[in-house]
C-alpha cells in the first residue's frame, strides 16, 4: 500500500520565494506541496481548505502575522504542524512563534536539506531551532527547571532529547504511545516548554538529563 505524502501549505508575502520554496520542495517524492498563501489570514483559510500535515510559515507577513497565524492554526487544527521559515532574526517574533505552538524555527538560508528534513521530522514531532534563537529562549527559564519532573517523566524527557517520537519511546519503555504522550504533555508544562524542541533545550542547557 502506498505511503501518503506530506501535504505542505506555504505562506510566505514574498511570491519569490514561495516558488524557491516549491521548486525546493518537489524535489522530494515524498512531499506534496498542496497551498500557499501570502498572509497569515491567507493560511488560516487554506488550512481549513486542503488540511495540510505541514505549514511553513514566515514570521512578517501583512494582515495576520506569522505568530499570529500558527496560534490560531494550533488552537483550531492541532494536528498541523507549523515549521517557521523565516529571515527575521528578531528573537521577540521567533520567541512568540514557539510558544504558539511552531514545532521548529528554520532560517530562510538554511540548507535545503535541513528544510526537507525538519518538515519529515514534523510530522513525527520532531523540531529543529535554530542556534540564533537559542540564547532568548534559555534566557527566560534556567531557573529551577525540572526540579519537579518524576522519574519517569525524566526517562522520557531523555529519550526526546534524543529526537525520539512517541512511539518509539514507548516500544524503549514499554509504555503505551498513550501513556507517552501523557508524560510528555506534564513534562512540557512543568517546564514551561511550549514544544518538545523547546523542552530537549531547556533540558540540554539545564544538564537535566
Amino acid at each position: 500500500m502506498a505511503v501518503e505524502r506530506i501535504r505542505v501549505l506555504i505562506a510566505d508575502d514574498h511570491e519569490m520565494v514561495r516558488e524557491g520554496l516549491k521548486v525546493l520542495l518537489r524535489r522530494d517524492p515524498a512531499l506534496d506541496v498542496v497551498g500557499e498563501a501570502a498572509t497569515g489570514a491567507e493560511a488560516l483559510e487554506l488550512v481549513s481548505q486542503v488540511r495540510p500535515h505541514v505549514v511553513l510559515m514566515d514570521l512578517t507577513m501583512p494582515v495576520m502575522d506569522g505568530a499570529e497565524a500558527t496560534a490560531r492554526i494550533r488552537d483550531e487544527f492541532p494536528e498541523v504542524q507549523v515549521v517557521v521559515l523565516s529571515g527575521v532574526g528578531d528573537t521577540v517574533l521567533v520567541e512568540d512563534a514557539l510558544d504558539a505552538g511552531a514545532v521548529s524555527y528554520l532560517v530562510k538560508d538554511s540548507h535545503h536539506e535541513v528544510i526537507v528534513q525538519a518538515i519529515h521530522d514534523a510530522t513525527e514531532g520532531r523540531g529543529h531551532v535554530d542556534g540564533s534563537a537559542l540564547p532568548s529562549i534559555l534566557s527566560r527559564r534556567r531557573s529551577k527547571a525540572g526540579s519537579d519532573l518524576t522519574s519517569r517523566e525524566l526517562e522520557v524527557l531523555a529519550l526526546l532529547v534524543e529526537g525520539l517520537s512517541n512511539a518509539e519511546i514507548g516500544a524503549r519503555l514499554h509504555l503505551s504511545t498513550a501513556t507517552v504522550r501523557l508524560h510528555v504533555g506534564h513534562l512540557l508544562a512543568k517546564l514551561d516548554a511550549p514544544n518538545r524542541t523547546a523542552a530537549a533545550v531547556i533540558a540540554l542547557e539545564n544538564a537535566i538529563v
